[in-house]
Order: C-alpha cells, then sequence, then structure tokens
C-alpha cells in the first residue's frame, strides 16, 4: 500500500494493493497442478489445531493429503469423462474419493483407482444433477429457503430450510416445485444467510461509502473483492482514507464478485494476511481445493479462522436475490469480512460473500470461487 504509511502492520499491510512486481514474479491465472508444498508455519498449524479440533500431528498430515487429493482430482475427472459424478476429500482417510455412474467402463475405473482414488458407485452423475440445480435455479424463492447446492455422496440436491420456516405455504410450494425438478432431499438450517460488509469502523478495511469490506486477492492492476461491497464505478479508499481506485465491474446478485484497479501509490503483492495469528501467506496459485477439505479465511473484521470445505456450486438466496456457484464452508465470518480471502495452503480458492452465525458461536459461510471473477474479467493473479 502507500509507502508513507510503512510501521503498521509491515508486510502484511502489503496485500492491501498495488503493482509494484518483485523481480523473478510470473504472473499465474488459474492452474490444475499446484507449485511443490511450503513447510506448513506454527501459526498455521495452530489455526486448524484451533478450529479443526487437530493434533499438530494431524494438521500436518492432513495439510500434505488435501495437497494430493487436490493434485489428482482433476485427472480424476477428466478419466471418468461423462460418467463422472462428483468428488469429495474424506479427512477420516486421508483419501479422495469420485463417484461414478454404474455405466462407467471397467477400465475408466482402474485408471482412476491407479491415482489412489476411492471409487465409489453413485445412482446421478454430475451433468444430471448440475441439471437439477439449474431448474431449480429458475424458481423464485421465497426467503424460508437459505440455499441449495450438489451434494456428490449423496447423489441429490440439498435445499436448505431456515428452521421453522418449512411448514410455510410459499417455502412448501417452492420444495414440491423442486422435487419436480430432480433428486432432492431438504434440510433444516439455523438462519437465513446475510452478506458480510459493514458500517464504516477502524480496522485494517477498505471503504467505499459507508461500507467497509476486505480485500481478496491481488491481481495485476488491482485486487478482487466480493460484489455486494461496491457497484461499477464507485470509488474506494484505503485504511487510511486515502483514495485507491474504482470498482472497475461488479456483479450481486446472480454472482457475488467484482474487481478494483490500483493507483496513487497503491501496489500489489501475492499476500493474505495473518493478523499475527499465522505469518502472512504467499500466494502461490489457484488450484480448486476438493470438498472435505480444510480451508482458512482472512478478513478484516475476525482476522484468520479455519474450517472445511461443505459444498460446492451452491445456489444462495440472499434477501438481494440468489447468488450462483458459491462453495459452502464451516469458517466463521462477520460483517466487514467481506470480500476477504479464503485459502487453502498457498492456493487461492475464493472471496467471501457472507453466512449466517459468527466466530463466537460457530456457523457457515460462502465465497465466490477466485478462478470464475479471473475468468470473467480476464485478470491475472499475482503469485510468488
Amino acid at each position: 500500500m502507500r509507502r508513507t504509511r510503512c510501521t503498521r502492520v509491515g508486510l502484511a499491510a502489503l496485500l492491501m494493493l498495488g503493482s509494484v512486481v518483485a523481480a523473478g514474479t510470473v504472473p499465474a491465472s488459474a492452474d490444475d497442478t499446484p507449485p511443490a508444498a511450503a513447510p506448513a508455519s506454527d501459526g498455521l498449524l495452530s489455526a486448524m489445531q484451533r478450529d479443526l479440533r487437530l493434533s499438530k500431528q494431524e494438521a500436518e498430515a492432513r495439510l500434505a493429503a488435501e495437497r494430493r487429493a487436490t493434485a489428482v482430482e482433476p485427472k480424476a475427472r477428466r478419466a471418468a469423462g461423462a460418467s463422472f459424478g462428483g468428488s469429495w476429500f474424506d479427512a477420516s482417510s486421508g483419501t479422495l474419493s469420485v463417484g461414478v455412474t454404474p455405466d462407467t467402463s471397467a477400465a475408466a475405473v482402474r485408471q482412476i483407482r491407479a491415482m489412489g482414488v476411492t471409487v465409489t458407485t453413485v445412482a446421478h452423475g454430475a451433468r444430471e444433477l448440475a441439471a437439477t440445480q439449474a431448474r431449480i435455479d429458475k424458481l423464485s424463492a421465497p426467503s424460508g429457503v437459505s440455499s441449495w447446492h450438489v451434494d456428490p455422496k449423496a447423489g441429490t440436491v440439498v435445499v436448505s430450510i431456515v428452521s421453522g420456516k418449512q411448514r410455510d405455504n410459499d417455502v412448501r410450494q417452492f420444495v414440491a416445485r423442486a422435487r419436480r425438478a430432480g433428486p432432492v432431499t431438504v434440510q433444516r438450517v439455523p438462519a437465513a444467510p446475510t452478506t458480510l460488509a459493514a458500517g464504516t469502523v477502524g480496522g485494517d478495511p477498505y471503504y467505499t461509502g459507508n461500507v467497509r469490506c476486505s480485500i481478496g486477492f491481488s491481481v495485476y492492476g488491482g485486487f478482487v473483492t466480493a460484489g455486494h461491497c461496491g457497484r461499477a464505478g464507485a470509488g474506494v479508499r484505503g485504511w487510511d482514507g486515502s483514495y485507491i481506485g474504482n470498482f472497475q465491474g461488479s456483479s450481486f446478485p446472480d454472482n457475488d464478485y467484482a474487481w478494483v484497479n490500483v493507483g496513487s501509490g497503491w501496489w500489489t503483492v501475492p499476500v493474505v494476511l495473518g493478523w499475527g495469528t499465522i505469518p502472512d501467506r504467499l500466494v502461490r496459485g489457484s488450484a480448486a481445493a476438493p470438498v472435505g477439505t480444510s480451508v482458512c479465511r482472512s478478513g478484516s473484521t475476525t482476522h484468520w479462522h479455519c474450517g472445511t470445505v461443505l459444498a460446492k456450486n451452491e445456489t444462495v438466496n440472499y434477501s438481494q436475490g440468489a447468488v450462483h456457484q458459491m462453495t459452502k464452508t464451516s469458517v466463521c465470518a462477520e460483517p466487514g469480512d467481506s470480500g476477504g480471502s479464503y485459502i487453502s495452503g498457498d492456493q487461492a480458492q475464493g472471496v467471501t460473500s457472507g453466512g449466517w452465525g459468527n466466530c463466537s458461536s460457530g456457523g457457515e459461510t460462502w465465497f465466490q470461487p477466485v478462478n470464475e471473477i479471473l475468468n470473467r474479467y480476464g485478470l491475472t493473479l499475482h503469485t510468488a
């Protein structure tokens, strides 16, 4: 960020923007293959022990297993082809599971198993479940419906209903129409989702109008963040009140992503803030972590917290409208964390959108996958 204030958070503050590129840095966008793993810091292991209730040895083993699963998942998906039924990480065994439909060839099954992957037969393929979700996306959802997503392990689209609303007439009609769209199951959740922007307060944020949000990831020329934090053209100020740039693109609802250009003495670096809980994290790529793997979040309100990827491609029904293709996690967040970074190891995952609960009692949150944002705006992730 601006060089006039360099004593506050040191390298951590550099996440917040601009465009000084270290010698030897190479631009990178979406990448299926993560680079060699750097040793996990004591701070990261401590955060995983706290939030996932693991020992240090369990956290180290889980990170190694998740890295292997992230690398092999795209290969297993390609081998399964049209028979692919989804994938998920089993934390208890440390292995990736891939669902395949009953018509999968024996040769394809042998090829996938040779990768060290567990193969499970599922009733419905990923394409069929995606089509079911797409039909549900066309329905108008009442406020008592929280979200819906494909659960590949269960082989169904899961529709989440806010507790106490399941007998609401509009909710019951929605569920009935959803069931006609394809294989659907219903579950209850404690609360409705909300976005996580906040009014202007102190901290390490960025501001647009009277809204405070958090930086997601540096890209060449700016940073990505949540779309509900500002409309295209809106001006952005940094933690010190100085002008950063403007929202160059923004989409919300339907999506929840945006990007902001930077200038006026600000710059970008491939760093995610650790807030003193862990050392600041270098970003080395954006390989998407499978369902079941651990993920951590950095935000300007609640700083650093970890959890697990619970679902992908979930449609979230905010009061402002539905947002599609989100990833659900067990990581907590609070107002002001919107737009902040989700990272798995050194791989960027997405930007904070919203959720329910808080970091005292727990809850769930969603992020907009970063690769979709990069592809939508033609951006290049700034990596180490």
